[in-house]
């Protein structure tokens, strides 16, 4: 069987200018980064045209180890849905470098669905990654730096500073650090550590700023910590915003790149879903949409974390409707979520499957709550069953869900024709009638309890002390009113990673609160929560490679 790498060599690729001109938009204004990507500007963003853009979110069930597949379905059902002539963009997340060199890989799609340059998309595209990365590291260098100052220092009491450093690899060994070391010269020692920079806040406000102003306004808006007399210090007190928004006066452009079939992919931006809101930026969604009839675009993780803050936070934010769901699933990730060995989901298990089922069902009873249809897109593998294959199809129909088999790693947007047909319909014939979980001006309490009760399905939720003090100190800033981004493990609808399927009975434990002022949005944190990822004993970097002649083997 071919690889990923080995199928995206088989195509010849478009220039970019051709892909530009499939949108409408004048190859002459686009900012190309070599033969295959480009820059769009921001001034291409049509508010009226993207109102009438039919926006599609693709999310999926609970993560398992076997991989549901989103950014395939995503992508395949783009392809046929072009190939209905039906104008489609998809817009997807930014790869993190960690991932690719870790042990999940790339995030380009897979097998004839995928965007193309992979190579580059995955590595350093067009350097978004680096310049959040720089824009975060300058803030930090500019908080030690008024630490240190004997003239201009607004006595900021280094043990209230949560701002860490960021870098885009997986490096434990960077979590906890101490900076300062070295003498009065070199700074004031305090404990810090380091993010993976996918886990920024800058990356969050980059993905929910609408223009450069907001960008700007945002970054002035992060907060730091407070002086030694207790008053709250933000990035603008600090005058660190407008160099932070020159260092991402590009980055804060969407990217244009192509799929396997040569249809406009937009790609940019690239949040965490179980730390930030896990989708691509405000900003390319509506570039999408403005230049597009049908907008394919997807949430991290499963429905329960990258889609509920997909619709709470950046639908509410930026004003967007989004007319119908695409629930990934696939047989192997159900059947271990019935409780079937990793190593024998590729064996048919009809008891396995139906124990995994309530997984599915609560996903879809949560697409109801935002009043939105919805159709289950089974991601086809080729140890499925037709036995199984007709469990889920008889599951969807009892439940009144649209469902179609999608086989886009091996057929591309052909795979998808039935999958893209259902949207259509779904589109055509229902009403969206989108209206988000809860309304951000509700206390803080209120909005968590929300989520977790009706979203997770726990029983009622717990707060530490730590988080209890937390909610103080947010009423006594005054940001009660900012949305909720809970901070969770995506591998269980609770806060227990080992709670597959769907878990019952349980407590969520909030053991603290973190601000994200300058995004907008505040972080309840449950379980341990990783910002910054371990190699594997087996990193995927041990196998990536490159020749005499510039070819790259291993990357997948």
């Amino acid at each position: 069987m071919m690889t990923d790498l080995q199928i995206a060599k088989t195509v010849t690729l478009k220039p970019i200018s051709e892909i530009a001109n499939k949108l409408g938009i004048d190859t002459y204004q686009i900012e190309t980064y070599g033969q295959y990507k480009a820059k769009i500007p921001l001034s291409y963003i049509d508010r009226n045209k993207a109102n009438n853009s039919h926006l599609i979110l693709v999310s999926a069930i609970s993560p398992t180890p076997a991989g549901e597949g989103k950014t395939t379905i995503s992508i395949g059902l783009s392809e046929a849905l072009n190939q209905l002539h039906k104008k489609t963009t998809v817009v997807l997340r930014e790869p993190s470098l960690g991932p690719v060199f870790g042990i999940k890989g790339g995030a380009t799609g897979g097998g004839h669905a995928q965007v193309l340059p992979m190579e580059d998309i995955n590595l350093h595209f067009t350097g978004d990654f680096s310049a959040i990365e720089k824009a975060h590291n300058l803030l930090a260098a500019i908080i030690d730096n008024n630490i240190q100052s004997k003239t201009v220092s607004l006595q900021l009491d280094p043990r209230t500073i949560s701002w860490k450093r960021v870098v885009d690899l997986n490096d434990r060994a960077l979590r906890r650090i101490i900076v300062g070391l070295g003498g009065t010269t070199s700074g004031v020692p305090r404990e810090t550590g380091f993010d993976i920079t996918a886990a920024s806040e800058i990356m969050a406000i980059l993905c929910l700023a609408e223009n450069l102003t907001d960008l700007k306004k945002r970054l002035g808006n992060i907060f730091v910590g407070y002086t030694y007399d207790k008053q709250p210090i933000y990035a603008r007190d600090l005058h660190a915003e407008g160099a932070m928004t020159v260092l991402l006066k590009d980055a804060i452009k969407p990217n244009l790149v192509q799929t396997i079939e040569g249809n406009p992919a937009i790609i940019h931006g690239g949040p965490f879903a179980n730390i930030a809101q896990g989708t691509n930026s405000v900003i390319a969604t509506l570039m999408g949409m403005s230049h597009s009839d049908y907008t394919v675009t997807e949430a991290g993780f499963g429905f329960d974390l990258g889609a509920e803050k997909f619709f709470d936070i950046k639908c509410q934010s930026a004003n967007l409707k989004p007319k119908v769901v695409v629930l990934t699933a696939t047989i192997r990730a159900l059947k271990y979520h019935g409780g079937a060995n990793l190593n024998d989901l590729t064996k048919p298990n009809l008891d396995a499957l139906k124990n995994g089922l309530p997984n599915l069902e609560k996903h879809l009873e949560n697409i109801s709550k935002f009043k939105v249809p919805a159709v289950i897109a089974i991601n086809k593998f080729a140890t499925d069953s037709e036995e199984e294959i007709s469990l889920i199809k008889a599951f969807a129909k009892q439940k009144n869900i649209s469902v179609a088999l999608a086989d886009v790693w091996a057929k591309g947007g052909a795979g998808a024709l039935d999958l893209a047909k259902e949207v259509i319909n779904i589109i055509d014939t229902s009403t969206s009638q989108f209206e988000p979980l809860y309304q951000w001006n509700s206390p803080v309490i209120d909005k968590i309890e929300t989520i977790a009760t009706e979203i997770y399905g726990a029983e009622h939720v717990d707060y530490s002390l730590k988080a209890k003090a937390n909610l103080r100190k947010i009423s006594s800033l005054g940001l009660d009113n900012l949305p909720i981004c809970i901070a969770k493990t995506q591998k269980s609808l609770s806060d227990n990673p080992k709670l597959l399927g769907r878990p019952k009975d349980f407590i969520i434990t909030i053991r603290e609160i973190e601000i994200a002022a300058g995004a907008g949005f505040l972080i309840p944190i449950t379980g341990d929560i990783m910002r910054m990822p371990g190699l594997p004993a087996h990193p995927a970097a041990e196998h990536i490679d490159i020749n005499e002649n510039g070819d790259i083997s291993g990357l997948f």
